[in-house]
């Protein structure tokens, strides 16, 4: 496999993945693709959004020519994997939140999920709390306001440090309780993003889980050749985002461009 890791996102929460995919594969050439104008994915229903996703990463994989499909996005991954993997010859990998490597790590048996809306509440995700951290204390907190702010950082724009204090506050809230929260699954690609600045606000230690590195140990396995290529560090939107352009290149990647979807002039 000579093609690029492809890695796919509504917005440039993929970004985190790539940034662990270049600390794993430093040799490895990554092309980027982000659905940028149905963003944000939560919006949506899940039979239209699954169809979408699809076409769109084939649309990404012709693009990039590429021999990996990392699917960065938790929403997309529950949606759209099987349709995927139906439809696309090269592998296809997903994301989960980290549920289980929390609950491994955790001392105190008390773990929080901070998530968008839609994963904290489906049925998926409670699934993994059921088979990987029942005897776990898990704080679900949906911090959508999360997603905004690193969507806005990338593009320039300063953090609102109160906005996200009001967000994470159910969180600091856990770390007084008895047992104390400990450790906190980062269930959406976009936060490990912000992570510097959690850990600056956290008003007790707590140890970040995301899923960056097993991701990146996945594609190792799925992955026969991992080489640079003249299509490393290329990136496509589905809307204009010039403004994206000294975001995505703070990881590697070339200014954005079209990407062309079926049925467009």
């Amino acid at each position: 496999m000579s093609g690029p890791i492809l890695i796919f996102d509504s917005g440039v929460g993929g970004l985190s993945v790539a940034r662990a995919l270049r600390q794993h594969y430093p040799s490895a050439a990554l092309c980027y693709a982000c659905d940028n104008a149905w963003l944000p994915y939560g919006l949506r229903d899940d039979a239209t959004l699954a169809k979408r996703i699809v076409m769109v990463c084939q649309a990404a994989v012709q693009a990039c020519q590429a021999s990996v499909l990392v699917v960065a996005c938790n929403t997309a991954s529950t949606l759209a994997l099987e349709g995927l993997r139906q439809t696309l010859s090269i592998p296809v990998i997903g994301t989960v939140p980290a549920i289980k490597p929390a609950a491994l790590m955790s001392t105190s048996r008390h773990i929080g999920l901070l998530a968008t809306t839609a994963t904290v509440n489906r049925p998926y995700t409670q699934g993994l709390i059921d088979s990987f951290a029942s005897d776990c204390v898990v704080t679900k907190i949906a911090a959508d306001a999360l997603v905004t702010e690193a969507e806005a950082w990338l593009a320039g724009t300063p953090l609102n440090a109160p906005r996200i204090q009001q967000a994470l506050a159910p969180l600091w809230q856990a770390t007084q309780e008895s047992p104390a929260l400990d450790t906190v699954v980062l269930g959406c690609t976009h936060f490990p993003l912000l992570q510097p600045l959690l850990v600056t606000l956290a008003p007790a230690p707590i140890t970040w889980v995301d899923s960056g590195d097993a991701i990146a140990r996945r594609v190792g396995q799925v992955a026969t050749t991992l080489v640079s290529s003249a299509h490393d560090g290329r990136c496509f939107t589905t809307a204009p985002a010039q403004a994206l352009t000294d975001g995505f290149a703070r990881y590697g990647f070339h200014e954005p461009r079209p990407l062309v979807l079926p049925g467009a002039r």
